[in-house]
């Protein structure tokens, strides 16, 4: 999306965060208090959880209250994994819990970020888990892309397997906004799956260096300083990645996986197919709401 179709100008600073925090602005309104009270009576009982910010890929349109949570990314040698918080304890009304929690670029980064459509429950996301792969991410057994077809569902990425990222395509809206894979991440040997979508684009290459870019797609992109600062430190080489889960009814949204999207515009977006919700992946922009606690 362009600035030029937001209602915010490009150099107030609250362009993108503003839209960002659709589906957040009645809590953050409300204040502690009440935000406490919206938690009580939406989530189910645990520890921790309640207004959480997190930064998310824009939902731009469609019914889903906010965007997807955007995984921070470091590249081991050549091999991509997704950055997990350190692990803590806080206390919160008497009960001792475990969180996962860090900063970084000038954002505090939590587990709490996945704390929705009942992914709370999944041993994945519980702080203190260690999976057998680590945290790289790796192909699965169910790939959305073609391409990684001719890899084995215990591969992990690399940063080799996008060289050609600048000109791919797949006749789904425009080549060469960058190449896309899908992943199974901390999660190959639990019930439930966490997964992600990762993307290596020049136009995040471009929002990382200049805090502007234009894409392949005749789009020009913007982000204000402090989501810069946040990119550098989490998307290396104009890599990015997201939890695939859309924040509607908990769907698995595709980032040129679906032919249809064309039809709602949304070709070069992330397209949710169960109810038509749109993500803009180069908008990434922070975003309040209710994480869901975590079951004691």
């Amino acid at each position: 999306m362009s600035a030029d179709e937001d209602k915010y100008p490009g150099d107030s600073g609250r362009r993108r965060f503003v839209k960002g925090v659709v589906g957040g602005a009645t809590l953050a309104g409300v204040g502690a208090t009440g935000s406490a009270a919206i938690n009580s009576v939406t989530s189910s009982t645990g520890a921790g959880g309640g207004p959480t910010e997190s930064m998310v890929i824009e939902n731009t349109d469609g019914p889903a209250p906010r965007g997807m949570p955007q995984v921070p990314i470091e590249i081991d040698g050549d091999e991509l994994k997704g950055v997990w918080p350190e692990v803590k304890e806080k206390t919160q009304g008497g009960v001792t819990y475990e969180v996962a929690e860090t900063d970084i670029g000038g954002m505090s980064y939590s587990s709490e970020w996945f704390h929705f459509c009942g992914m709370e429950t999944y041993e994945a996301i519980r702080p203190s888990h260690e999976p057998a792969e680590g945290n790289y991410f790796v192909t699965g057994s169910n790939p959305t892309y073609e391409w990684q077809s001719e890899f084995g569902e215990t591969d992990r990425l690399t940063v080799d397997m996008f060289s050609d990222y600048e000109e791919w395509g797949n006749g789904i809206g425009v080549s060469g906004l960058g190449k896309p894979a899908s992943a199974n991440w901390r999660s190959m040997e639990t019930e439930k799956s966490l997964v992600v979508n990762v993307i290596r684009s020049p136009v995040i290459e471009q929002l990382v260096e200049n805090g502007e870019a234009q894409g392949a797609d005749g789009q020009t992109y913007s982000v204000d300083d402090s989501t810069q600062s946040w990119l550098q430190a989490t998307a290396p080489k104009g890599f990015v990645a997201w939890l695939n889960k859309c924040t509607h009814f908990c769907c698995v949204p595709k980032y040129k996986g679906l032919g249809g999207s064309a039809k709602f515009d949304a070709a070069d977006e992330v397209y949710c197919p169960c109810h038509q919700s749109v993500y803009e992946p180069f908008s990434i922009v922070p975003t309040l709401f209710t994480a869901r606690p975590r079951p004691k």
